[in-house]
């Protein structure tokens, strides 16, 4: 392996940290260093203490899109890191469990469970996405292809039980609070009561804040994620979401008192070169299984017999565009997190682990390349760096 292109998340500050600040802050025995930035802050009075957490608003998207002067920019305290793989399911995980990747080990979208011995979508619970065998593309009207959901095969449930929890489970700094005996609570769509717009996530901020007593409160938004996973990072409609975000996020603040708001995201967003694994039937030849983890990020089960020859038909595939590892030396170079690896992590990650060092990006089907041109969870610096702003 090359060393020089590798870009290893700054692990003493990063989301991690940011949530053993939460855990000290509210005298509950913390699992690793905490975060000096978000410390300084977090050292004040306050009744309430607020973590809105924004998918994908890393640095370079809101200096791209947002003024100096704006309410997210004039309120910067600084930036820090994401974890590896910069993505959603890592770096939330991260913040709400204050373990490192390779401590709770939900590592990316989709997961190979060796309990399972198959890939399983790891927040839906459901088979890995995969195309119709002969499944074809048609046409635009300027000549374009076009791949439609009808070249989806339809997931089904993965299992019949929640996969992840039974595999790598973790408990929440909630719940670290809550049995330190403190409060805390959550405003986001995946936790109850479940208020599925911002609207509702942000007026279950405003009533909780309102209740007595001390109190830590996690939210969490899917934008701007959705917005430029669909139309890229330098869109207009990436560039009204985000001063929609700032906008509604302005007025939040000006409704809490006595509240330190910190507002961060879990991962940054590059647009991509999209590619299908489909394509590349040499690669396929040698696989297991189709990759796993992130597209950004390609987990590898390789055939015994074709392990010596794998990197050398990769590198035929996909030239200089992913640093591509062993399973040895991804842990070795403890590029999923410092600490301990959880019991089992070895057998999730494959033989060989492909990260993004430019913006190429390999789909396992043809529709989500079509689909996403914005893209994260490789190892560029824009991927990695995200902001902490405060609000007091």
């Amino acid at each position: 392996m090359s060393t020089d292109k590798l870009i290893i998340p700054e692990y003493d500050n990063c989301l991690v940290n940011l949530a053993n600040s939460v855990l000290k802050k509210f005298g509950t025995e913390i699992l690793h260093d905490t975060l000096p930035l978000a410390d300084q802050y977090l050292a004040g009075e306050y009744k309430n203490v607020v973590v809105l957490l924004l998918d994908a608003m890393g640095m370079s998207a809101i200096e791209k899109h947002l003024s100096e002067d704006g309410f997210f920019r004039s309120h910067l305290a600084g930036s820090f890191s994401s974890v590896f793989p910069p993505t959603t399911v890592a770096a939330t995980t991260s913040v709400l469990s204050g373990l490192y990747p390779n401590e709770h080990g939900w590592l990316g979208w989709d997961m190979y469970y060796p309990g399972l011995d198959k890939n399983v979508t790891v927040f839906t619970n459901t088979d890995q996405l995969t195309e119709k065998e002969g499944a074809e593309h048609s046409k635009d009207p300027d000549g374009n292809v076009v791949w439609g959901e009808d070249s989806l095969e339809k997931p089904g449930p993965a299992c019949d039980f929640n996969a992840a929890y039974k595999y790598t489970p973790y408990k929440s700094i909630l719940d670290r609070i809550r049995e330190a005996g403190g409060t805390a609570e959550a405003s986001m769509p995946f936790l109850p009561p479940y208020p599925d717009t911002l609207d509702a996530i942000f007026d279950r901020i405003r009533d909780l804040c309102k209740e007595p007593g001390n109190k830590f409160i996690y939210s969490y938004w899917g934008e701007p994620d959705t917005t430029m996973h669909k139309t890229g990072v330098k869109s207009q409609e990436t560039h009204d979401m985000l001063a929609l975000l700032e906008k509604k996020v302005e007025e939040l603040a000006s409704d809490l008192d006595d509240t330190l708001l910190l507002i961060t995201a879990d991962h940054g967003h590059i647009d991509g070169n999209n590619l299908c694994i489909l394509d590349y039937p040499e690669v396929l030849s040698c696989l297991k299984r189709l990759p796993s983890i992130e597209p950004r990020a390609l987990s590898f089960f390789v055939k015994e017999d074709c392990m010596d020859r794998f990197p050398a038909v990769f590198k035929e595939a996909f030239g200089g565009d992913f640093l591509l590892l062993t399973k040895e030396e991804v842990l070795n170079c403890k590029l999923f997190g410092p600490d301990k690896d959880r019991e089992g992590l070895c057998d999730m990650i494959g033989d060989f682990l492909a990260c993004g060092i430019t913006n190429t990006t390999v789909f396992a089907t043809h529709i989500e390349a079509q689909m996403m041109p914005g893209v994260h969870a490789g190892m560029t610096p824009e991927e990695y760096s995200i902001p902490l702003i405060v609000v007091e």
